[in-house]
């Protein structure tokens, strides 16, 4: 399944204990249509407060229901702030995570004076101007193979730092800044980092060649801070074509711009 969702109100995809997430929501809807318990896998956990255009899940299922009625049946079921956009059945050896070979973020900011009532939990307010042709010139000190320990979360458990970022692109759509980033697979924190470190040099408190300075370090510690949750959308997962998955949108074309 493709799922979209505003990540505000819950405390992250993965089950907690007493708390509500976008994944115990899931399987609570999608195990009402399939009339037996679930448990739903998805390409990409998301922190609280962080947001899903293109997620996409897998279960397994006895069950025999067309894909219209696994896709309305679970939206019924869902709170307003989940969707499903798409239901299509794979073969058994898919795994929404370990089979896909890339993944697709964007971090979304609003930069104007003033802060908005309607984009609040949506984008981060930065009320300073920020120079974006410096943002990009900086982003492209991270596209390649590197090892990204400076740009993940102390407490990230992946084995290993190295991670392959294949694109990574500032713009301005009027008042909104976007930071897009497409990797064969993300640390913990890391775009919310790498989005950190650009915005700092975008408010010019930093030189272009920071990014590339707290890359060599190899450091979290001296890694600037950690933008916020709420202006991160997992926007889309890139699978092989074999699967023949819907294409996710282009952020482009969507309502982030």
């Amino acid at each position: 399944m493709g799922v979209e969702y505003d990540g505000t109100s819950f405390h992250g995809w993965q089950l907690q204990d007493n708390l509500a997430t976008v994944q115990q929501q899931l399987e609570r809807a999608v195990g009402y249509v399939a009339d037996h318990p679930v448990r739903v896998h998805c390409a990409g956990r998301t922190d609280r407060g962080v947001h899903g255009l293109g997620q996409v899940i897998h279960f397994d299922t006895s069950a025999c229901r067309s894909m219209r009625s696994w896709m309305l049946g679970s939206n019924i079921n869902l709170p307003a702030e989940i969707n499903v956009t798409w239901a299509k059945q794979v073969p058994a050896e898919f795994h929404a995570r370990f089979s896909a070979h890339s993944r697709h973020y964007r971090y979304l900011i609003l930069n104007r004076m003033t802060r908005s009532a309607i984009w609040r939990d949506r984008a981060v307010w930065v009320h300073r101007p920020l120079d974006v042709k410096r943002m990009q010139l900086a982003a492209q000190h991270l596209i390649g193979t590197h090892d990204f320990t400076s740009y993940r979360a102390l407490g990230c458990q992946a084995k290993s730092p190295v991670r392959t970022v294949g694109t990574l692109r500032v713009a301005r759509h009027q008042q909104r800044v976007s930071i897009d980033i497409e990797a064969d697979g993300f640390l913990h924190h890391m775009v919310r980092n790498i989005a950190g470190v650009l915005i700092t040099i975008g408010k010019g408190e930093q030189s272009v060649d920071w990014s590339r300075e707290v890359l060599e370090l190899r450091d979290r510690t001296l890694g600037g801070v950690t933008a916020p949750p709420h202006g991160l959308y997992l926007v889309g997962v890139g699978y092989p074509a074999g699967f023949d998955l819907p294409e996710y949108p282009d952020p482009r074309n969507s309502m982030l711009d």
